[in-house]
């Protein structure tokens, strides 16, 4: 006999559903914690093509009211694609996989909603705690729920003077042990690409460029950096996966790197020089760890006019619709 995706992450989790004595209390089940909506539930069921969406771009990422209208435009481009969206977020302790409206509005609309990375989900679950989800919880959640294909605008990765900071973002280790396929558009240009990508194959994450050897800048078309495999079609991608699950061995993921339009690309010499300025303001202001990544990107819109914004949105139409075409090729077997 066999089981759709979802049939099986559902066995885990009935296996998950017994209860221990834990300093006097029980473990809650996990389908406590980890909630697909009807239509995401129904989807995974009958092995429909579904794309998984992070919320902290409708969160942390645009200004009222606009972050709606793009979660509510991303959302379509999926349907249009062929697919079921399914936007990631945790409300009151639950990971709902797939928002309804209600649900939407309250991400977008919720004054401070925390901004959960994986190490984060745990707390957030047993503290009943709200948050927008990251690159690294809508990777594991999205798995853990039996959804392959996942579409964000850029990944974070090892940041610039890493040898005196060591910082690195929970990106690439969530993705050197998650299978799951991650369409973006690299990662932000603020951080150190090299050493990200030299990061990346270390942890053995496949990465397969989308029409293009080179691995893309985010705001940029090309960030200059070569990368070994290219395809040109979402049946190639699919049947990457495919070759990933008969190989076996570690779960790592794919990433597939879509760089945005040249046409609607962030002007190279802008971008250069801005964030040469954001870099110096960072250094000057004494901004480090986990504030650089915030301040350096909102120095870039202000200091562009609000261009860069524009590029990274027009990067993350292009992945979405990219992997809606994706989902919908693995979930026939092309």
């Amino acid at each position: 006999m066999s089981f759709t995706p979802f049939q099986k992450s559902m066995m885990i989790i009935t296996a998950d559903r017994k209860t221990e004595p834990l300093m006097g209390t029980t473990r809650p089940a996990l389908t406590d914690m980890l909630r697909p909506s009807e239509e995401v539930a129904e989807a995974l069921d009958r092995g429909a093509p579904i794309v998984a969406l992070e919320s902290t771009i409708i969160s942390h990422g645009l200004p009222r009211p606009r972050n709606l209208e793009v979660a509510v435009e991303l959302e379509q481009i999926v349907r249009e694609a062929g697919a079921v969206p399914a936007t990631i977020a945790v409300l009151d302790g639950v990971a709902h996989i797939g928002l309804d409206k209600d649900r939407l509005e309250r991400v977008a609309g919720e004054p401070g909603l925390h901004k959960l990375g994986f190490r984060d989900l745990p707390a957030a679950a047993a503290l009943g705690a709200s948050g927008a989800t990251t690159v690294s919880a809508t990777s594991f959640l999205a798995a853990r729920a039996g959804i392959r294909i996942f579409a964000t605008g850029g990944l974070g990765g090892v940041h610039r003077g890493w040898a005196e900071s060591q910082d690195e973002s929970a990106d690439l280790d969530m993705l050197s042990r998650t299978r799951i396929t991650v369409v973006c558009a690299g990662v932000k240009s603020i951080l150190d690409v090299p050493a990200t990508l030299q990061r990346l194959e270390t942890r053995g994450v496949t990465i397969a460029g989308f029409r293009t050897g080179e691995f893309p800048g985010f705001y940029l078309h090309s960030s200059g950096e070569p990368i070994d495999w290219r395809i040109e079609t979402p049946d190639e991608a699919a049947a990457i996966m495919r070759a990933q699950d008969e190989l076996g061995g570690p779960q790592t993921a794919l990433i597939v790197a879509n760089p945005v339009p040249r046409a609607e690309q962030l002007d190279p010499a802008l971008h250069d020089r801005v964030l040469a300025e954001a870099l110096a303001a960072a250094r000057e202001e004494g901004v480090t760890g986990q504030a650089i990544t915030p301040f350096l990107l909102g120095y870039l819109v202000r200091g562009t006019d609000g261009a860069s914004l524009e590029a990274n949105l027009a990067a993350v139409r292009g992945n979405v619709r990219l992997a809606g075409r994706i989902a919908t090729c693995w979930s026939r077997g092309d």
